[in-house]
């Protein structure tokens, strides 16, 4: 009896300790990947305040009338660089209204003879007032804009000057893309008409119809 006893604990132990090394050699079951959805990037808004600077090339066309007779017209480009500030407001996912107003800095200034005598036509600033509509692609925006026009046009005439303060009207367009949340950057075209301008020179009367074009990149800050 004893020895059953023994001989059945012996065959009870063996297939205890036996058991785990049985179990290391079936297969293992395999952990499925846990899938997580990506975090979509947070969409960009384009209503708010903006405020920035530009910077670009204008080239303007003088076209003067005066007595001797005198017609001629004159080309003047240069550099030209200021501020803007405006507002948008995003209605859906691809639309946008805004409004926004600039100011520029220019050198625009040539200088023509005819019959012995010299005429010179310059313009130092140009500024603009605009409606804004955009269609946005989230983080761009294709725009046009358009509205008035004001700038400083002065005359030169045997000698003898006059300026004055000139309105207009301006068109154009551009791209805008938002290279942060609070910083875009742009490039953009602009027409600008500001229609003829009597002066009186020394008794002599000089017209003058004037008209510029601008290409212009631009940084502003959103707030």
């Amino acid at each position: 009896m004893k020895r059953i006893f023994l001989t059945g604990a012996a065959l009870v132990m063996g297939s205890v300790l036996a058991g785990p090394v049985l179990a290391a050699d079936l297969p293992q079951p395999v952990e499925e990947p846990v899938y997580k959805e990506p975090i979509p990037e947070a969409r960009f808004f384009w209503t708010g305040f903006y405020f920035g600077g530009q910077l670009g090339w204008a080239w303007s066309q003088f076209d003067n009338t005066a007595p001797v007779p005198f017609s001629v017209s004159t080309d003047a480009n240069g550099v030209t660089g200021g501020v803007y500030t405006g507002y948008n407001y995003q209605f859906n996912e691809n639309f946008v209204l805004g409004v926004e107003g600039d100011f520029s800095l220019s050198n625009l200034d040539e200088s023509s003879t005819a019959a012995g005598i010299r005429l010179r036509t310059s313009s130092d600033w140009n500024g603009n007032v605009r409606a804004r509509a955009g269609f946005v692609f989230d983080r761009f925006m294709i725009y046009g804009a358009g509205g008035m026009a004001i700038a400083d046009l002065s005359t030169s005439y045997a000698g003898q000057s006059d300026d004055t303060t000139k309105v207009g009207w301006t068109a154009g367009g551009g791209i805008e893309g938002a290279i942060t949340n609070n910083i875009t950057a742009r490039v953009e075209y602009l027409y600008q008409d500001f229609g003829d301008e009597d002066f009186s020179v020394g008794g002599t009367t000089v017209n003058t119809d004037y008209s510029n074009n601008i290409v212009r990149f631009g940084m502003a800050y959103k707030f």
